[in-house]
């Protein structure tokens, strides 16, 4: 009995989960990551102009001359024996603090602004410096409510308010636009409008799905700074999204001519090709961006996909499991190296990643991808003669997606090999039904199965 599902039907078409979702990822990680951590978040916010106190003790001036002249290490030296003489001194400790953050000496500078929180809590700037860092290493959630409470203190410094709002703005603006927005608002209140804020309220626009208010804002930047990298690149985005191609890559090959090897330019030009399924012409250049950027995430998984698009399925897979190496729970590229071992044939190794990504269904983002991880893990347990593994695939499909003549073949198959005679003939009947000449090849299995079927009790 023959009652392996033929590629054609039984093989769920690669998805094309959200096209425009890893190239918008890339933008944003390339893009504004830069800005979000340097010239937005730089490090440490010290102001020695304004601690007269401190240059009575000449071993603090001298530390104060050594910052302003940026020579760290010995501004460190300083600090280091002057908080061991005054350990409750809340401007030595944060002036410690913002030394060794410019010296990348994370730890130690966030225990030393810390110290000086506890030791002063009213004290505005080390809960600044300290939510910068935070936001910095990641750690978004405690960066805000440092960042927050600084907005609340009393202070003589406006403009060192108006950047922790600024901050807050950046750190809200994925996942809490409204109070992004109340933010960059609040800033402006106390001080001037700069470019970035423009461009801020673009990509608030642009997250609201306000296209043309994103695109007005971006025209802006550009208006008055016509060589601004961040805006060029977000007024590309915004075109690309707009479904204007023509004008997105006459923008790009303006700015390309200019700084060939800018990575978020040439990201988005990949992502253009993309999206006219130009596969060939995207591959070159992101393969350049990975070479250049191997560490990257977004780029490999770009790169990866771009590969599974072009049937160079020998290539994604070693990509994707480099990425689940680092995310191994990641639902969705468990999926798409199972899809990748499925052209390749490798249908046990697959079956055993989709399993994986099907014990943890609410880790998925949609139902859709939910959906088909199911249909494939449904086709690798029958082509892995897993029949009872495929039923319950389908069964998972089949509560999110709309029955198929695939997913019809392949119940059927199942029951046929678990000898589950009536359901079986029920289940290609149906097939029957709806395959309408376009699955020769099943429907010919279907048709035969059925008269063997029909002489069995």
């Amino acid at each position: 009995m023959t009652t392996t599902p033929h590629h054609r039907i039984g093989q769920v078409p690669r998805r094309h989960r959200l096209p425009s979702a890893l190239p918008l990822l890339i933008f944003s990680t390339l893009l504004f990551a830069g800005s979000f951590v340097q010239a937005q978040l730089p490090a440490g916010t010290t102001d020695t102009t304004q601690q007269p106190t401190q240059t009575q003790d000449p071993q603090r001036a001298e530390a104060n001359a050594a910052i302003d002249r940026q020579d760290y290490p010995t501004a460190l030296k300083l600090l280091t024996a002057l908080a061991e003489t005054h350990p409750t001194d809340a401007h030595i400790l944060y002036d410690l603090g913002f030394t060794q953050d410019a010296l990348d000496q994370t730890s130690a500078a966030e225990a030393s602004y810390r110290k000086a929180i506890t030791t002063d809590p009213n004290f505005l700037e080390p809960h600044v410096a300290l939510g910068l860092l935070l936001a910095r290493s990641g750690k978004l959630a405690d960066a805000r409510a440092e960042l927050d409470k600084a907005t609340t203190l009393t202070t003589d410094n406006p403009t060192l308010k108006a950047r922790a709002y600024r901050a807050l703005a950046r750190i809200d603006q994925p996942t809490r636009p409204s109070d992004a927005s109340d933010e960059l608002l609040a800033a402006l209140k106390i001080s001037p409008e700069t470019s970035d804020d423009v461009l801020l309220t673009g990509e608030l626009a642009e997250a609201s799905n306000e296209l043309l208010a994103a695109e007005a804002s971006y025209r802006r930047v550009l208006a008055a700074d016509p060589q601004n990298a961040a805006a060029t690149a977000a007024l590309i985005h915004i075109l690309i999204r707009q479904n204007k191609p023509d004008q997105a890559e006459t923008l790009l090959t303006t700015a390309l001519q200019k700084s060939p090897d800018d990575p978020t330019l040439n990201a988005q030009l990949a992502s253009l090709y993309e999206s006219q399924n130009k596969t060939d012409q995207a591959i070159p250049i992101v393969e350049k961006l990975h070479a250049a950027h191997p560490q990257d995430p977004n780029l490999t998984r770009l790169l990866a996909r771009l590969y599974s698009h072009s049937n160079q399925y020998d290539k994604a897979d070693p990509l994707y499991a480099t990425l689940i190496s680092t995310s191994p729970q990641d639902p969705t590229l468990l999926d798409d190296r199972a899809d990748a071992l499925i052209h390749l044939r490798r249908f046990a190794d697959a079956e055993t990643l989709l399993k994986r990504a099907i014990a943890q269904q609410e880790a998925f983002p949609s139902k859709e991808d939910l959906g088909s991880a199911a249909s494939h893990l449904a086709f690798a347990a029958s082509e892995n003669n897993d029949p009872t593994t495929t039923l319950q695939a389908l069964e998972i499909r089949d509560k999110v997606l709309p029955q198929s003549p695939s997913s019809l073949f392949l119940a059927a198959t199942a029951h046929d090999k678990l000898h589950q005679v009536k359901q079986a003939k029920d289940l290609y009947k149906q097939f029957l039904t709806v395959a309408d000449g376009k699955f020769p090849d099943e429907e010919w299995e279907a048709r035969h199965r059925l008269i063997t079927l029909e002489h069995m009790k």
